[in-house]
Order: C-alpha cells, then sequence, then structure tokens
C-alpha cells in the first residue's frame, strides 16, 4: 500500500463517484489527533464553476495540471484548540494532527483506485479568502488533486518527463538510534 501510492500530475475527466469522496473524508475523520481535537478542515470543489475558483488559489505551476483534476480540495487547519482545559490557546500539534487525516485521506484514495496529490504551490491569502476563512484561525495547508490517474502524454512535456514516483531518501537518512555525537558539526543529522 505505501509503496504503491504515489503522486501523478495526470488526471482523467472521469468523475470521483460521491461515494468514494465520501470515502476519502470519512478516513481522514478517523485519523489520530491530539486529545482529540480532529483540528483539519477539508473544503473541496467537485461542479465545474466551483473549481475554476478553487483553482484560482492554485500557484501557476499547479494549476496547469491540477485544474483538470475532477476534484480540487483544500486542506486547512484550526490553530487554536475548541475545547477542554486548553480551549483557547494555540494548538502545537495542529499541522501534525492534519497531516495524519492528510495521510489517511491519500492512502484511502490509493486504494480505492484513485489518486490524490497535495501541493504546497498555492497562494495561501488568496485560497483564505476564496474560502472565506479567518485566518487568524484557521491555517491554509495545501491543495490536493484527487481522481483517476490519466495519461502522462497529457501533460507538458517537462510534467509528462517527471510523470513517475519520487525517489525516497535512505532509511538511515530519516531514522537514527540515539542522539547525535556532540560535535562542532552536529547540523548534519545524516551522520
Amino acid at each position: 500500500m505505501f509503496l504503491g501510492r504515489w503522486s501523478p500530475r495526470a488526471f482523467t475527466s472521469e468523475p470521483v463517484d460521491p461515494s468514494q469522496l465520501q470515502a476519502l473524508f470519512e478516513a481522514a475523520r478517523w485519523a489520530p489527533s491530539s486529545a482529540n481535537e480532529q483540528p483539519w478542515r477539508f473544503f473541496y470543489a467537485v461542479r465545474p464553476e466551483d473549481r475554476t475558483r478553487f483553482a484560482e488559489g492554485l500557484l501557476e505551476m499547479n494549476r496547469v495540471w491540477a485544474a483538470r483534476a475532477p476534484v480540487l480540495v483544500y486542506l486547512l487547519v484550526r490553530r487554536i484548540v475548541s475545547q477542554g482545559a486548553w480551549a483557547g490557546r494555540p494548538n502545537p500539534t495542529a499541522s501534525f494532527d492534519a497531516g495524519a487525516a492528510w495521510m489517511s485521506f491519500a492512502l484511502q484514495a490509493h486504494l480505492l483506485g484513485l489518486s490524490a496529490h497535495a501541493m504546497g504551490g498555492i497562494d495561501r491569502a488568496k485560497v483564505a479568502s476564496i474560502l472565506n476563512v479567518p485566518t487568524d484561525e484557521y491555517e491554509v495547508l495545501v491543495a490536493i488533486a484527487v481522481g483517476h490517474r490519466g495519461d502522462p502524454a497529457s501533460l507538458p512535456g517537462p510534467l509528462a518527463e517527471r510523470e513517475r514516483p519520487s525517489g525516497r531518501l535512505p532509511r538511515h537518512e530519516i531514522a537514527r538510534e540515539g542522539v547525535l555525537p556532540s560535535t562542532t558539526d552536529s547540523a548534519d543529522v545524516t551522520r
């Protein structure tokens, strides 16, 4: 499941079945979160006029391909705790929790034969305006294109050439037992 999931840019125009779309949000709903705060919020567009409006928040480098996806989603996070003893205070794990919801969403898409591609290349202020959300309470994290994988030849040349799974850092570069030795060069955590 983990090795087969990747983030394509080529999508077909085939609509995503509403029950499949709801299954993606249901998977995200069950993601773990600190104090069960569930700070993530998904806004999505399926109708052409809504997708056009959502696409305005994408930077051009992403708009050129993502606007073709049958579903555009924005993932936001509520930065302030809403319940319990910490209500009204900043939520230091909000983005971490939203990342868990995104991964649940992405894996569910893969299990259903769909593709989901998250992108940080967005105009966050413009997206907040499009969605009419208060920026003092919510942070726009990413946009997500969702749909059925399409033909790479449908993409402009440089993007078509990149239409394959990306490599990953070796495990020893991302996980380390213990602490870094005390050296003047401790900024390099890959040693």
